[in-house]
């Protein structure tokens, strides 16, 4: 923790959130020492101001793929470091008021990743709903929870029991096996433990033949192994992108620095978004 002690940590709230959720798997945290935020970019920029130690945030969904508000923020807009990851199954749920049935439900209301999740199962289902847009799965059951009429929330069992809601259908994502991996980010740079990966962004000079290549090329000279990669765009300018690029193993790691230290020859700029522990599989 920083040197002034602060134990509380932010995450994406309200209370229920599968981010909480990941949170309290990840670390032994009690309740006190948490605070829930809006969205995504309201916990980062919390930590980059100090307001909390850490943060916790989604980054990557296995059916809808990267968050790219965390990605974004993270790039573009703070200086700070993951320093861990969890990866847990992800189980939707629709919940409504009690006495509301599915049949009768004219509005869905959810997180943008959890109504693409459910595309399929809304389309079926309910095809005739509305679609309505919450900063949260959990801030959707709440809102539910709050209003009259025939609404529905896509969200955790816990923001149901949490809210006072009735599970109308579970397991409706359209795809089994749905995992989402979520990062502990702060300011203090992780220790190696020799089963780590590296994130970074590298921002290359101009959009020409080759860059992506050029890129790559380190990494495959030095036979390390890429577990993603994913190209966004800087905000600059139309075609102008970057790349986001996790690489097995830890800064600190000779072959590593020997790749990052080539590659900065190379690129307008490389930002390391952190080197940390490697999740060990789906964290039940």
């Amino acid at each position: 923790m920083p040197k002034n002690h602060n134990k509380k940590i932010g995450f994406l709230g309200p209370w229920g959130t599968y981010t909480q959720e990941a949170l309290v798997k990840l670390l032994p945290v009690s309740e006190e020492d948490l605070i829930p935020y809006t969205t995504e970019a309201d916990v980062i920029k919390a930590v980059e101001r100090g307001e909390v130690a850490k943060g916790m945030v989604a980054i990557e969904n296995s059916i809808e793929g990267s968050v790219n508000a965390t990605l974004d923020v993270l790039a573009f807009e703070t200086n700070l470091f993951i320093e861990k990851e969890i990866i847990i199954p992800i189980h939707h749920c629709l919940m409504a008021r009690p006495g509301v049935k599915l049949e009768e439900i004219t509005t869905v209301i959810s997180h943008p990743q959890a109504l693409a999740q459910c595309r399929s199962y809304i389309s079926k289902k309910l095809p005739r709903a509305s679609l309505e847009i919450a900063s949260s799965n959990a801030d959707a059951a709440k809102t539910v929870s709050e209003k009259s009429g025939k609404f529905a929330a896509i969200g955790p069992s816990l923001a149901a029991e949490i809210y006072g809601l009735d599970i109308l259908d579970a397991g409706i994502a359209d795809f089994e096996d749905n995992q989402t991996r979520f990062v502990l980010v702060g300011k203090e740079p992780a220790p190696r433990t020799g089963h780590d990966k590296t994130s970074i962004v590298c921002f290359i000079f101009e959009d020409r033949p080759g860059s992506l290549l050029q890129i790559l090329q380190e990494f495959a000279y030095r036979y390390i192994n890429l577990t993603k990669i994913q190209s966004r765009p800087t905000k600059k300018a139309l075609g102008d992108y970057c790349f986001f690029i996790d690489i097995e193993g830890h800064v600190d790691d000779e072959i590593i620095a020997s790749a990052l230290k080539c590659l900065r020859c190379k690129v307008r700029d490389v930002k390391v978004l952190g080197s940390y522990p490697m999740a060990n599989g789906v964290t039940s």
